[in-house]
């Protein structure tokens, strides 16, 4: 597996190796000795989440305060443009955003640590995203940083995303409740 790190150190993009033929393809998606020995993180995986979404949803930005979740991203059909954006008070990259592109043929993956805000926004007609989290769903510890806040400024690729009540109404970085 080759990591590649980003601008936000502790979020990374994960290569994993890939055997073709011209049957198809093969991928360990995950591997649990492969994935701490590579980024040096040792967690567990508690819940897989599969979601599909048409051009230009954007899902996010999504956090759990009680229960932080560390995610690992990949998407297996399609692309996105992938968002983590730091949540620590503590960190000197605090209210900073990276972003990655993912598309389902590249394989890649993001890791994305407990700490952060996360979304997407879908820029193919159609897209599936799987991540692995590292807390399960709690509902009542879930939070919504505001997608387009000017403070953080995410550069999102589409102009007017589609977007659900829920992630309209996202607090901006001031108000948000933030991790130590």
């Amino acid at each position: 597996m080759k990591v590649i790190r980003t601008e936000i150190p502790e979020v990374l993009i994960l290569e994993p190796k890939v055997f073709e033929d011209p049957r198809g393809f093969f991928l360990e998606s995950y591997n649990r000795k492969t994935f701490m020995e590579a980024t040096g993180v040792d967690v567990e995986f508690v819940q897989d989440n599969h979601s599909r979404s048409g051009k230009n949803v954007l899902r996010g930005l999504h956090y759990q305060i009680g229960q932080p979740q560390g995610k690992l991203i990949r998407v297996t059909f399609g692309e996105v443009w992938d968002v983590a954006v730091d949540l620590r008070k503590s960190s000197s990259t605090f209210g900073k955003w990276v972003g990655i592109h993912l598309k389902g043929l590249s394989k890649q993956m993001a890791w994305i640590p407990p700490g952060f805000a996360h979304g997407f926004v879908v820029i193919s007609e159609v897209a599936d995203v799987q991540y692995k989290t590292t807390d399960y769903y709690s509902p009542q510890d879930e939070r919504v940083l505001l997608w387009n806040d000017p403070e953080v400024a995410i550069k999102w690729p589409v102009g007017t995303p589609a977007l659900n009540e829920r992630d309209q109404r996202g607090m901006p970085l001031r108000r948000a409740e933030a991790f130590p």
